[in-house]
């Protein structure tokens, strides 16, 4: 199966899109005031040590402290024998001190970012790890054989007492001894530019960081299955050319301008694709459907049959149904990009040989996801629990904000349960004060509804308050917005 990436670029964001048959399976978005942070290298400042967390909060220069978690710290792991004791923390950082970090985690939601003192620096087909001595394979790479040809390839161009190691990517399978050397030399290269910025940048300072998206589509998304990767901007496609000519050459002959006058997320369909990514409900092919809802701790995804009924018994259908939507499923996880928890509430199923087919389907979906996943098997209560490694906010939480009448709630109080609430508050402020008259702003739909539905009760609380009521309409308030103004 054949995979097209297109990559849309303008001066405030790139976005990237893969697809396969036709069908957005991925969706990444960059923007040029919010670049994630993930694989950046900072000079931090210790701010504060929590013995009481093993922890530390760092300053690398942002908006809030980054944490640092005593089990991220190269040092305390690379201890020598097995300690009895853990080093605890306070023995290892103190206020102040400045330090070496990388952040494994973005920040997400109130939380700063997630800090590792061991650093790693990713090429096309290596991973570099300066502090380890050792070389290690992707386990996407199964064939024996393979795996001890490769680290052999690797050991040779190491150099005699280097320190450092490497990991070897999936990339790396077809890769001739000249490409491993042109990464080898590039990944050296990169760290001793930041060892040398480490010694005479003041903390907290950016040391290194990551390539911006549209560079790693070029080191990291193109597989075997792409069949182009198209570039809608045409300073960013020679950019891109020159980049590949460096570091990505093999993949230079996939990479092309795209001129047309249409733009091209529109010509693939992507854009509304992504409208659908922002909504609740999906839609299947067969008629049911999946309702998906994503909390602060944990994203739930219900299956429903909805519409449709062809199959030869009810027992059938759901099976049918939950298949659908195990692929369904997969996709959704790639092109929302959820990460935690996850619970899914397929339709129940009584038979036993059903329930494993689902749960083999789902797994065979999810294999395609290059983000780390585990699914657990069908609990009790007949959901499936799965993870989903998060290492940057999900594709809502970049383009939407919480509503600012529900805060989020996804629910705001009828216009009738409003008026109640403020004849309440009437009655209230006539128990405080003596006012010549009480003026109520709300919404329009709150004002027509005391001037309809509820007017007897208006005038009912005037004559026993005994004072005018007079209403005010205010066109920018939301439907639970009010103000009682006492004259």
């Amino acid at each position: 199966m054949s995979e097209d990436i297109l990559v849309n670029v303008t001066p405030q964001e790139t976005r990237v899109a893969l697809v396969l048959q036709g069908a957005v399976q991925e969706l990444h978005v960059e923007r040029t005031l919010s670049r994630g942070m993930a694989g950046n290298i900072y000079l931090g400042k210790v701010v504060r040590v929590l013995p009481g967390m093993q922890s530390a909060f760092i300053d690398i220069g942002l908006e809030r402290a980054a944490f640092l978690h005593v089990a991220d710290i190269w040092d305390a792991r690379s201890h020598e024998g097995p300690p009895t004791t853990p080093i605890p923390i306070e023995r290892m950082l103190f206020d102040g001190q400045s330090i070496t970090v990388q952040v494994i985690k973005d920040p997400i939601g109130t939380k700063g970012a997630r800090l590792s003192t061991q650093i790693s620096i990713a090429g096309r087909m290596l991973v570099y790890l300066p502090q380890e001595s050792h070389i290690g394979i992707s386990q996407r790479i199964e064939n024996e054989a393979e795996r001890e040809l490769l680290r052999g390839k690797v050991q040779k161009l190491m150099l005699e007492g280097e320190k450092g190691g490497f990991i070897i990517r999936t990339m790396a399978e077809d890769a001739s001894d000249a490409d491993l050397q042109a990464d080898v030399d590039y990944l050296r290269k990169t760290w001793n530019n930041i060892t040398q910025l480490a010694k005479t940048k003041p903390a907290p300072s950016l040391l290194y960081q990551d390539l911006d998206l549209a560079q790693r589509v070029m080191r990291d998304f193109v597989n075997d299955e792409t069949a182009s990767i198209q570039v809608d901007s045409r300073e960013n496609y020679q950019k891109l050319q020159q980049f590949g000519e460096l570091y990505t050459p093999s993949v230079l002959t996939k990479l092309a301008h795209y001129p047309g006058e249409r733009p091209l997320f529109d010509l693939y369909g992507v854009e509304e694709e992504i409208q659908r990514a922002l909504g609740r409900r999906v839609d299947l092919k067969s008629g049911g459907y999946l309702i998906v809802d994503q909390t602060e701790a944990m994203t739930t995804i219900d299956v429903n049959t909805g519409s449709f009924v062809n199959g030869r018994n009810f027992d059938d259908t759901i099976f049918k149904t939950n298949l659908e939507a195990s692929h369904a499923i997969a996709r959704q996880l790639r092109l929302r990009n959820l990460g935690g928890i996850v619970i899914l509430d397929f339709i129940d199923m009584e038979n036993a040989d059903h329930k494993t087919a689902v749960l083999n389907e789902l797994n065979r979906a999810l294999a395609r996801d290059r983000t780390k996943v585990s699914v657990s098997g069908f609990s009790a209560l007949g959901l499936v629990e799965m993870t989903r490694k998060r290492t940057r906010e999900s594709l809502a939480h970049i383009l939407c904000e919480p509503c600012p009448a529900c805060s989020g709630k996804g629910q705001v109080k009828t216009a009738r349960t409003i008026c109640y609430e403020i004849l309440r508050e009437l009655t209230r402020e006539a128990k405080q004060f003596n006012p010549r008259e009480f003026r109520i702003l709300a919404s329009q739909v709150v004002i027509d509804m005391f001037l309809e539905e509820e007017s007897q009760h208006l005038a009912m609380l005037g004559d026993f308050l005994g004072k005018p009521i007079s209403l005010q309409v205010e066109t920018v308030y939301h439907q639970e917005q009010y103000d009682v103004i006492l004259m």
